[in-house]
């Protein structure tokens, strides 16, 4: 039996997850609820985890402390999609605890770590919907917290996995749906396969094959609660000006554990951003305050102090603002930065001054760290970003944290949204000005496109065979067909009202400059009350992507 885990099976434990995940990223696409070929959690959540891995196996330090903060950046900076930044904070979580580990890992400081990754996972996400990876997540830090009774490991893993997979299965009763597309939730899948890379170690278990099929019958369902108990408590604001850390060792024979909680309690009282943690043998103390001396004399009361570094955060402040003078000299106001799926699109937003442009879309969604990328190289001191689709919102908001500069999301779901937002924007204007003009453009635009369906199911009121043409609004599908043509006329003819004067089409890879031409004549002839503008956009898997004034 297994009672504990140290660093080295730690590590292996996570490079066996990524590997499951990476050979069932294709089914946890397949799972994905729209019959649209952005099926992308599955990629979204392995190429998430695989930045993780990239960076803790260049790791060479082998304690916790550093294999987890090496964990915990590779996910953030390879987050992609809300799939993606939601597991990264889930990592993030977990790693915050693991960090703190000076020996090996038991049940109960594992079971802390799942609950630490769902609170921080909650917390990332503004509007917390159940029946997603969320209550997954949550549901098996409930099960850990209840199944820590267990002294190994294996004990403890077939229990939280079991309730994974139990709550799992229920997805679809939360979310209506699921349950019409017959689905369980693509990103709770996705941890179930993660944490089951991490079952087979524990078992030694080399085998990575997975069935999805086993795992669904070999689980037992429970009664599982169903307070959804989410905690959204805000981190404060650092104020304090001296970073100051030091261990605490060889203690004096009068200190207890109670002395340690008084030492926390002291530095909470003259500082923040404060970590006491250990035991009579030795205590890890970080505390940001304006009284370093007064922290090294509380700790001075229990032992001996080691390890001392007091950095004058002020000073380092004052420094980066001396490199950063003269460029922040030339530097505009603002800047603007657009996701865009085609290089037609891109040369598009060029032509309307976007300052920098990131490759992708639905199949591809950019990550956290691109998206930060393409900000810092933008002269600007604060930068608009269009995200352009609503699988990458989440990943622009994550970008804030890896960038000095200044980040407004305008939370556009659309090509269309993005270039009307890029047109209302006034490089003259003050910031308030411009987030309202240009929220305020993308709301009036309509947008739509036109793919094809990647599943035989039924939604939105069709019955979909694989290979039907399809049009969607902002949010459904509102037309069906077998040709292309056919099908757009069709979907435009349901948008398209007395008032509108423009409508502009992008025409993806596959359909060519002629075809698009004589489309766009047809089109001119039929709704002549209206300037009809054919423009190559060079998308992948959509055949046009369409925009209606």
């Amino acid at each position: 039996m297994l009672k504990a885990i140290n660093n080295t099976l730690f590590r292996k434990m996570i490079n066996a997850s990524a590997k499951i995940l990476e050979e069932n990223k294709k089914l946890i696409d397949s799972l994905n609820v729209f019959p649209v070929p952005d099926g992308d959690t599955g990629t979204n959540m392995s190429l998430t985890f695989n930045s993780a891995v990239r960076e803790m196996n260049g790791c060479l330090e082998n304690n916790f402390s550093n294999i987890a903060d090496s964990l915990a950046k590779g996910a953030l900076r390879g987050a992609r999609g809300n799939s993606g930044v939601i597991l990264s904070q889930i990592l993030k979580g977990i790693c915050n605890i693991l960090a703190s580990c000076e020996s090996d890992i038991t049940t109960k400081v594992f079971a802390k770590a799942l609950q630490e990754g769902s609170n921080i996972a909650y917390k990332a996400v503004t509007k917390p919907k159940e029946g997603t990876m969320l209550t997954v997540i949550r549901i098996m830090a409930e099960s850990a917290n209840k199944n820590k009774k267990f002294q190994n490991f294996e004990e403890f893993f077939k229990a939280v996995i079991n309730d994974g997979e139990a709550i799992l299965q229920q997805t679809p009763e939360m979310l209506p749906v699921l349950k019409k597309a017959g689905v369980v939730d693509a990103g709770g899948r996705g941890l179930v396969v993660i944490f089951t890379g991490m079952q087979r170690i524990i078992e030694g278990d080399e085998n990575l094959d997975l069935s999805i099929e086993e795992m669904i019958n070999t689980y037992q369902a429970d009664s599982l609660s169903n307070d959804f108990l989410v905690n959204l408590d805000n981190l404060a604001d650092i104020e304090f000006a001296y970073c100051t850390e030091f261990i605490v060792s060889n203690m004096k024979k009068k200190t207890t554990t109670s002395d340690i909680d008084k030492l926390r309690e002291n530095l909470m009282n003259i500082g923040d951003s404060v970590i006491c943690i250990g035991d009579l043998q030795l205590v890890k103390v970080h505390v940001h305050t304006n009284q370093p001396n007064l922290a090294l004399g509380y700790a001075l009361e229990l032992g001996e102090i080691i390890s001392i570094k007091i950095e004058n955060m002020l000073e380092q402040n004052r420094e980066l603002k001396r490199e950063n003078t003269a460029k922040e000299q030339n530097l505009k106001e603002f800047g603007m930065v657009s996701v865009a799926p085609g290089d037609g699109i891109a040369n598009v937003f060029r032509d309307i001054l976007v300052d920098d442009i990131i490759e992708g879309g639905q199949t591809m969604n950019p990550s956290a760290e691109d998206i930060a990328k393409a900000v810092d190289k933008v002269p600007a001191k604060a930068v608009f970003v269009m995200p352009n689709n609503k699988n990458i919102i989440l990943a622009a908001e994550q970008a804030k944290n890896l960038t000095k500069k200044y980040i407004y999301v305008v939370p556009t779901v659309s090509v269309a949204e993005g270039l009307a937002a890029a047109l209302g924007f006034n490089p003259e204007g003050t910031l308030d000005e411009n987030l309202e003009s240009m929220n305020n453009s993308k709301n009036a635009v309509k947008s739509a496109s036109v793919t094809y369906a990647v599943r035989t199911t039924h939604i939105d009121g069709f019955d979909l065979t694989k290979g039907d043409i399809i049009g969607l609004n902002e949010k459904n599908i509102i037309t069906k067909g077998s040709l292309v043509k056919d099908t757009t006329i069709q979907l435009i003819e349901k948008l398209i009202t007395p008032e509108s004067v423009n409508i502009t089409l992008f025409y993806g890879k596959e359909v060519n400059e002629e075809e698009a031409d004589d489309f766009q004549k047809e089109l001119q002839e039929k709704y002549n009350y209206c300037d009809i503008t054919m423009l190559y956009g060079g998308q992948p898997v959509y055949y046009y992507i369409i925009s209606i004034e």
